[in-house]
């Protein structure tokens, strides 16, 4: 009997899904029902939208560079996107981890993906408020009101780990309280392991399918985000690493009624970082808070290397202080800690696009992993087209037609992608995530065309890299030489700026303007 290609890359793709699944019941934890029921409906997932694809796609005849084929496409990756979505909220934990990053990858990804996953920012499963409470029995050894005066049951918000419940100690403080989700650590094991079985056997299907990366990610970053500990010293730490910035705020962190489940800090008012109706509320400036976030994820990208990893709206507020709009910063379980390496030829390469330096780009990306698709890197970085790059990014405003045009050409490159999301530095991935949640977040304020951004940015990188040059200078002749070059190259980057007209031109919009001019052109 004939066996076709296909046919035997499925029985082989089964045979090694099988072999590896067949390992999740010994040692870390026992598989048992719950473990069956929550591979059983990833890989019924995972099969219903394989054939739907195959089915209306692969097997449909069509000139895939035909305008029905872009249609069936996009309609796939609806449907396909809407059972992830299902499996996610059905088996929460990791699955939501996982979903939640997809929804961050605004420039990267399909955006039927983007769009469907973006609910499980705001809107991921809660467990119960008797979950809560046994969660805390468990850690602290004594009833939770013996700790708390008062804890909400209605969580203020949930996360793919944990939630967090308003709280108020016995001496009257009010304080947030995250509480792990109970079963989450006990499933994440399995959840990696069936999660990496069913992308090779996707993979093996779908040669374009190249999604490995992901899951490597997850598999690295979970159990950091599952230790608040961890979670507790990230946020003293970046706290101390900003400390002169004013405008920046992060909850105190209350250990002594804290664990490795349990994260009680500060309770902070404001409103989240997205919402328009509270900065018109609070007569606050988008564009002062989109400079000070630039400001912010600039400086720990390029110059601390310890960088914020999770930017979605629910994990930054923003309120009015002193007559300034204060950032306070959510959620410290995922953080890159870049290495200097990474951090110079990731400086060096943003210097290039700046520059327009085709060959520097390719030098740059080849030492980053990907030097072949160099020009495909350059537009994943810094979120534009080839054209704009070429034609100035910090001369070009980015405009809505721009992100269309980008986010088109997405599924016709999406086996490119996928490919130097493969092969890249591992720590692009994080830094990519991070840089996709900080446009949307500017696209949603209307202030992606600010072009002060630049600016700052530029300015980051040209101490970055004179930061490397410092380093290994030998004498302090060659420290003083370097010294007064970075001094030179800083002062033309600002006098090119002002050339430009753009230094704080973006901060001195005022806030009426801001919502008769920006906030009108979104609407209409």
């Amino acid at each position: 009997m004939l066996v076709s290609k296909r046919t035997l890359k499925i029985i082989t793709a089964t045979t090694i899904g099988v072999g590896t699944l067949a390992s999740l019941r010994v040692n870390e934890y026992d598989f048992g029902s719950i473990g069956i029921v929550r591979l059983s409906r990833a890989a019924a997932s995972v099969f219903v939208i394989g054939s739907h694809y195959k089915k209306s796609l692969y097997s449909s005849g069509l000139d895939t560079k035909s305008e029905e084929y872009k249609i069936k496409k996009s309609e796939a990756h609806t449907f396909g996107a809407q059972k992830l979505l299902e499996l996610c909220c059905a088996n929460k934990g990791v699955y939501i981890k996982v979903g939640q990053h997809i929804g961050a990858l605004d420039y990267l990804l399909p955006k039927e993906y983007v769009q469907t996953m973006q609910i499980l920012h705001n809107s991921a499963p809660q467990s119960s408020f008797n979950d809560v409470l046994t969660v805390l029995k468990e850690d602290f050894k004594r009833d939770p009101y013996e700790i708390f005066e008062t804890i909400e049951k209605t969580p203020l918000g949930t996360a793919s780990l944990a939630q967090v419940h308003k709280a108020t100690l016995k001496d009257g403080r009010q304080v947030a309280v995250k509480v792990q989700h109970r079963s989450v650590k006990a499933n994440s094991y399995v959840d990696i392991k069936t999660m990496s079985a069913l992308v090779k056997i996707t993979s093996w299907i779908f040669p374009d399918f190249k999604f490995d990366w992901l899951v490597d990610e997850t598999k690295k970053n979970i159990p950091r985000e599952l230790d608040f500990t961890r979670e507790g010293k990230n946020a003293e730490k970046v706290q101390n690493l900003f400390s002169d910035y004013s405008w920046l705020h992060i909850p105190k962190i209350h250990w002594d009624v804290s664990s490795n489940r349990v994260l009680t800090m500060e309770f902070i008012e404001g409103g989240q970082v997205n919402d328009l109706k509270y900065y018109q509320d609070n007569k606050i400036n988008p564009y002062e808070v989109s400079n000070k976030l630039g400001r912010l994820y600039s400086y720990m990208i390029f110059i601390t290397g310890f960088v914020h990893s999770d930017p979605h709206p629910g994990n930054i507020i923003v309120r009015k202080k002193k007559n300034e709009a204060e950032i306070v910063l959510l959620d410290h379980g995922l953080y890159a800690e870049l290495s200097n390496e990474f951090r110079w030829e990731y400086s060096k390469l943003w210097l290039a696009i700046l520059n327009r330096d085709k060959v520097a780009m390719q030098r740059h990306c080849a030492k980053l992993g990907v030097g072949d698709m160099y020009g495909l890197l350059a537009c994943m970085v810094s979120g534009r087209t080839w054209d704009t790059i070429m034609s100035g990014v910090q001369k070009t405003k980015y405009t809505s037609g721009e992100k269309e045009l980008f986010q088109k050409e997405i599924p016709d490159l999406l086996p490119k992608i996928t490919e130097v999301l493969e092969n890249v530095n591992r720590h692009m991935l994080l830094v990519l995530k991070t840089n996709d949640l900080i446009r949307s977040i500017e696209y949603n304020l209307n202030t992606h065309s600010r072009m002060s951004a630049f600016l700052e940015m530029s300015t980051c990188c040209v101490k970055s890299v004179y930061g490397e040059k410092l380093k290994n200078c030998s004498s302090k002749w060659s420290k003083c030489l370097v010294t007064i070059q970075e001094q030179w190259s800083l002062l033309k980057i600002v006098m090119y700026y002002t050339y430009l007209g753009i230094v704080n031109f973006d901060i001195r919009k005022s806030v009426d303007s801001y919502w008769k001019n920006d906030v009108y052109s979104m609407y209409n």
